[in-house]
């Protein structure tokens, strides 16, 4: 654990590090799209950061393979390689689309290409786990249809997802951390070295994230852009991919007692086939909807509109940080909640636990509904917004905005002199959202 831990720190350290400077060169070279009808945020922001997010991946596979430990998953396995391999190329294809803006169809076949490159190496899909069946062994282009499948899927599913500040770089951490805590407990639990490389993908992944959200929380000094986006999507799917198929359940000793016991034993042999469903349901289901509501329109499947989830939640009164933490509340509720299902199936208190949090889910849901007043003994633990106080003092200055004869002039404030699209380098960014085309000077 110390050495994932330490793999886990020094990936998201190099990310964060490299950050700075990957915003200062987007700037530099221009890649600061102008802003979309589909956008949220108000002045043109720098992407690119899926260079960092890369060098922390490098940075996490060149430091596990130097550890004691850990340094056995790159002798016994060649999935790191296979996963780097695969990064690369997907990675180059975002550079090359968050720059300079390639055709969707382009990217689909890099994504395509960046899969088979895996499989090549040897990182694929052996065998499914099929419930009342068992294990199932598959032929090899079954196996490599399978792979492909859902490396596209979940490439996609995270792109499609990324469309406010942290949102994508968040639901993939969460999803990895649970992840983690499933592999950790299939190869240190029942011994099982198989799943060695999948444990070790989703600290890295954990890293990335947590490395690049500094960065990209709300407001966001830089995006991930797709460069990072279909990077973490890949890494994801790897990981799911490494552990499927690779768990022995003779090894896993799941068939002692009866046929029930063995059916509820053999449920952590099913969860690495769900559970990258699982983590992903959220944009997995936001990629459906998109589909269907584009074709229903007439458009193109990969015709960008402003119908994703997290667009819903911003049009019917949620702010842009509570639409974050709301989409966080519910990946973190089916990830974990499906981690947790597969160590004590049998346990009611777990179904109890997740149908409860589903509710309080609802009600935050709801919250845009009605406005939330704090008690007064609580008003300087909550929010400025939820404050009675507040609120009653800004809603009696409107009243006497409204009740007199001449409007009162506009008070006259200077920006904070920003750079080029409002963006600075090296300091924040100005307040005041000037909307200039990238390229235009003063």
């Amino acid at each position: 654990m110390r050495e994932y831990l330490l793999t886990l720190c020094v990936t998201a350290a190099v990310t964060y590090l490299l950050t700075g400077p990957v915003r200062k060169f987007a700037i530099a070279t221009g890649a600061m799209p102008e802003i979309r009808a589909r956008d949220v945020h108000r002045e043109p922001t720098p992407r690119l950061g899926g260079i960092a997010m890369f060098g922390g991946l490098c940075a996490g596979l060149l430091v596990a393979d130097h550890l004691r430990n850990l340094n056995s998953v790159f002798e016994l396995s060649n999935e790191p390689r296979a996963l780097l391999s695969g990064a690369a190329v997907i990675w180059l294809i975002g550079v090359l689309d968050d720059k300079f803006e390639i055709d969707a169809l382009i990217k689909l076949g890099g994504q395509f290409i960046a899969a088979g490159v895996m499989v090549m190496q040897g990182l694929t899909i052996l065998w499914l786990p099929v419930p009342g069946i068992g294990p199932v062994s598959v032929t090899a282009w079954q196996g490599n249809l399978l792979t492909v499948a859902l490396v596209v899927i979940t490439i996609n599913a995270v792109n499609f997802v990324d469309g406010l500040d942290g949102l994508a770089a968040g639901m993939v951490c969460i999803a990895s951390a649970a992840f983690f805590m499933y592999a950790y407990r299939i190869w240190y639990g029942y011994g099982i070295e198989e799943a060695a490389p999948a444990t070790l993908f989703a600290a890295i992944l954990m890293g990335m994230c947590v490395g690049f959200l500094p960065h990209n929380m709300h407001p966001a000094r830089i995006f991930m852009g797709d460069s990072g986006s279909m990077l973490i999507g890949l890494v994801l799917a790897a990981g799911a991919i490494s552990v499927t198929g690779q768990v022995d359940p003779d090894a896993m000793k799941l068939f002692a007692g009866g046929k029930r016991e063995a059916t509820h034993a053999m449920l952590p042999v099913f969860i690495p086939l769900l559970l990258p469903l699982t983590i992903i349901a959220i944009p997995v289901a936001d990629l459906l909807l998109a589909i269907v509501r584009r074709t229903w329109q007439g458009k193109s499947p990969f015709a960008a509109d402003r119908g994703h989830l997290h667009h819903r939640l911003l049009e019917i009164g949620h702010s842009h940080s509570r639409a974050v933490l709301i989409m966080y509340f519910w990946s973190a509720l089916i990830a974990f909640g499906a981690v947790a299902y597969s160590v004590h199936s049998a346990s009611m208190w777990i179904v109890l636990g997740i149908v409860t949090l589903s509710a309080v889910g609802l009600v935050l849901l709801l919250l845009p509904r009605f406005t939330p007043r704090a008690p007064r003994w609580a008003e300087s633990f909550v929010p400025p917004r939820y404050r009675r106080s507040r609120r009653e003092l800004f809603a009696a200055s409107t009243e006497a905005e409204a009740a007199t004869d001449e409007p009162a002039e506009p008070e006259v404030r200077t920006p904070v002199p920003a750079g080029v699209n409002g963006a600075t380098a090296i300091g924040p960014r100005s307040r005041f959202p000037e909307r200039r085309k990238a390229g235009t000077h003063r």
